[in-house]
């Protein structure tokens, strides 16, 4: 959902399950916020639309009079003990995700909203009933500026275009959010590399923008977030690359490594400076160090260089091909 969109049936959940009796359309469209300057034809389209996705949620919305004289005139009311979870056991592992969840969902924008609609119920003379809140947590808190516009490229299935830590811009179809040792990544698929790709939010250096209409793809099908995240996550080093690093360039590169003692090499009077890193991954390592162009070069292992140089030389006739 679109943030507007998203606020404003968060609005509506919180104005329908705080204000503890029914609340004819009338009043609702007064309380919340979205549905202000509405015509009567858009209000009544777009209550109708919100109505239908909060209860394909899951959300038991009532319907029953307003005034207990008068059948005439519909309320809407959610009751907290219907929308609360009932009592679940978790164990060690499933509680820790759960932990993370938690923390997640505490954004300001969601405290925003509540303390808005509750302020308005009491404005409209409903007092609410604060314990129903507990049925909203938790609420969501990522400090990364492009957890907000992932989490709705997610749900709308739009494509974004961002930037990386080594400058690339990257197209991503995002299939979804997890959380790796403290760490919010995005997993999805990688346009212009053609496959799946995990990136770190705390690494892309600009809000991610859509660049698609919603529906522009669909996830694979029985995606098991998790598993691939896994899977994905860098390895532990088990071999090590001398390379030839401009410098103060590729800093994602150098701080994990150490710098190489002897200065007669040839390149090192050429404005560079020789690291050794650790990798895991052959293709990873060199997907990330063709990622730094002309700043990195490969001195060893040779099947690291031909696998850079590989690389490149794919980029270069994606680009030639687009040129024509």
């Amino acid at each position: 959902m679109a943030p507007r969109k998203t606020e404003r049936i968060v609005n509506l959940t919180i104005a329908l399950l705080v204000a503890g009796r029914y609340l004819p359309k009338t009043r609702i469209r007064e309380l919340v916020e979205g549905y202000h300057g509405l015509t009567d034809a858009a209000f009544e389209r777009t209550f109708e639309r919100d109505k239908d996705e909060l209860r394909e949620l899951g959300v038991p919305i009532e319907v029953g009079g307003y005034d207990p004289l008068f059948d005439d005139e519909a309320g809407y009311r959610i009751l907290p003990s219907e929308f609360s979870l009932p009592p679940i056991e978790l164990d060690a592992e499933e509680a820790s995700v759960v932990g993370v969840a938690a923390r997640v969902w505490q954004h300001a924008s969601m405290a925003s909203s509540t303390q808005s609609a509750m302020t308005k119920l009491r404005a409209a003379g409903v007092e609410p009933d604060p314990s129903a809140l507990a049925a909203l947590e938790p609420s969501v808190q990522a400090t990364e500026a492009a957890f907000g516009p992932l989490w709705n490229a997610v749900l709308e299935r739009v494509r974004v275009r961002f930037t990386y830590r080594d400058g690339s811009l990257r197209t991503l179809e995002p299939w979804g959010l997890t959380s790796r040792r403290g760490r919010w990544y995005v997993v999805g698929r990688d346009v212009d590399r053609e496959a799946t790709r995990m990136f770190k939010l705390s690494r892309i250096g600009d809000v991610p923008v859509a660049v698609s209409r919603p529906g522009a793809f669909e996830a694979p099908e029985g995606l098991d977030l998790r598993t691939l995240a896994a899977k994905l996550d860098p390895q532990e080093a088990t071999a090590e690359a001398l390379l030839a690093v401009r410098t103060g360039k590729a800093p994602s590169l150098t701080r994990r490594g150490r710098r190489e003692g002897t200065s007669d090499l040839a390149w090192a009077a050429g404005g560079r400076e020789g690291w050794w890193v650790g990798y895991g991954s052959l293709p990873g390592m060199a997907e990330e160090v063709a990622g730094h162009g002309a700043d990195v070069l490969v001195v060893e292992p040779v099947e690291l260089r031909e696998a850079v140089v590989g690389r490149l030389r794919e980029v270069a006739a994606r680009a030639g091909a687009v040129a024509r």
